[in-house]
């Protein structure tokens, strides 16, 4: 004779799945896996996150017009330029993995190193007209 101890279940939580573990194993303990516990627990943060990226990539959409603007010029400011707007449109595009990565606290994060970058130039008597267009 072979004896089975079943200490407990664990799932996704799925309805079905709960309803048939009751059935099929009275009394054992049923759990949520941690992975599908935790991004429920998430939800409202990453919901949360999730906008705040949404609202931060409205204000730096126009970053391809000024790309286009400095695209024919071949001065060292140009090349200054288009390099911050290639570090805005990297910042853009890098999403993260949920719960576990707040993607639009990186984002933020991000855009705050780039204007930062910039405040300094304009510090140091950078192109002033350029860098105004440039403010997120």
């Amino acid at each position: 004779m072979r004896w089975v101890c079943r200490l407990g279940v664990v799932s996704d939580g799925q309805t079905s799945i709960r309803r048939a573990v009751e059935q099929a194993l009275p009394g054992v303990a049923h759990q949520l896996c941690q992975f599908h516990f935790l991004r429920e627990a998430a939800l409202p943060i990453f919901e949360a996150d999730r906008h705040a990226k949404k609202e931060l990539k409205k204000h730096v959409r126009g970053v391809r017009p000024i790309e286009r603007s400095v695209d024919e010029l071949s001065d060292p400011q140009a090349a200054v330029m288009q390099g911050y707007c290639a570090a805005v449109r990297s910042a853009i595009t890098d999403d993260g993995q949920a719960p576990l990565a707040a993607s639009g606290l990186k984002l933020k994060q991000r855009l705050e190193k780039v204007a930062d970058s910039l405040e300094r130039v304009a510090e140091k008597g950078g192109p002033r007209r350029r860098l105004r267009a440039c403010r997120v």
